[in-house]
């Protein structure tokens, strides 16, 4: 079984119930997850070894935290405890014309105070084949940007393939500081993982001819803004998520995988979303699944297409689907039709 290792921050998400506003709200659904922690969760549903890595505070809330990742199949036997906080999310969620609205409580979280000496690197990747993070843990600040490098240098003296998803979050970190961090462990990756607008943001590489806000794509400037990633940084793959954002609730949705020779784009899904958050990590965790199982890049983005399609569909962060569930929508559309 092959092993994968996921490093990043995992947060509580408080909710108001339904689509209710803030103002609104007399209660909180509350939910775990995070960028990486989504991806691990979604590993573990497809049947990889899946190994999450983070730092939580030690009380009933880190604690909690750490049963509901490993209540999913996750190994969290790395995972370290310290620090004085988890980190908190509020979320409103949208609908039709109205966009969805997160504030971010997160100052302090035990993972932003985290250090070098917090995470034993050779013994995390014993017997791992990927290693995955996201621009978000080092725009946490602290000794991150330090700690993933290191992380990097480690996976890639045992030839562990590593893929990062550049995750640009402007209520974190400026773009101009972004791209000085992302552009120096971007060098150790192999697979990067952006949508419409990360390229843009983190390194100034745009797509031309397309308009996220209007719906209004173009394939060919894509391929140029992958082919400009690649001849920057030297990836083996670049996969670039394709959002047409028709309201809140309707989104068409597509990726593309560009090789370094060719572009193979997905199926394109008019989704009806339920929940958006956690849809670029399953997107992401099919690519790593398809990738780490030897599937051709073709074959690979269909199945993060379809993945990231269901989670969709899903409450809360993560993407429970299964292989069989992501073929299944695959090969039969997605009718919708009930399973006898």
């Amino acid at each position: 079984m092959k092993k994968t290792v996921c490093f990043g921050e995992v947060m509580l998400r408080l909710q108001p119930p339904s689509y209710q506003r803030f103002m609104q709200a007399t209660s909180f659904d509350a939910v775990y997850g995070g960028g990486e922690a989504n991806v691990a969760v979604s590993l573990a549903q497809f049947g990889l070894d899946s190994v999450y890595v983070t730092r939580l505070p030690n009380n009933p809330l880190g604690i909690t935290c750490r049963n509901e990742i490993r209540k999913w199949g996750v190994d969290t036997s790395k995972i370290t405890f310290g620090g004085d906080r988890l980190g908190i999310y509020f979320c409103e969620k949208g609908a039709s014309q109205r966009p969805s609205n997160v504030v971010y409580d997160r100052a302090g979280s035990s993972i932003s105070t985290a250090t070098d000496n917090d995470f034993n690197w050779s013994e995390i990747f014993d017997g791992a084949d990927w290693f995955h993070f996201t621009g978000i843990t080092p725009a946490l600040g602290g000794k991150l940007t330090a700690i993933c490098e290191k992380a990097c240098i480690e996976a890639k003296k045992r030839n562990i393939t590593v893929s990062c998803d550049l995750n640009y979050r402007k209520k974190l970190w400026s773009r101009e500081k972004a791209g000085e961090v992302m552009g120096a462990l971007c060098k150790y990756v192999d697979v990067l993982i952006a949508n419409e607008e990360d390229s843009a943001d983190v390194f100034g590489i745009h797509s031309t001819k397309s308009d996220i806000n209007s719906g209004v794509l173009s394939y060919d400037g894509y391929i140029d803004v992958a082919k400009q990633l690649t001849q920057r940084f030297g990836f083996k793959y670049v996969a670039i998520t394709l959002r047409e954002s028709i309201s809140a609730s309707v989104n068409n949705w597509s990726g593309m995988l560009y090789d370094g020779k060719e572009a193979n784009f997905s199926t394109k899904y008019s989704i009806n979303i339920i929940d958006r958050v956690g849809g670029g990590d399953s997107f992401g965790a099919g690519l790593i699944y398809s990738l780490v199982s030897g599937k051709a890049p073709s074959d690979a983005i269909e199945f993060a297409a379809a993945a990231s399609c269901l989670k969709h569909t899903i409450e809360g962060d993560c993407n429970i689907s299964t292989v069989s569930e992501v073929e299944s929508l695959i090969k039969n559309g997605g009718s919708g039709r009930v399973q006898r």
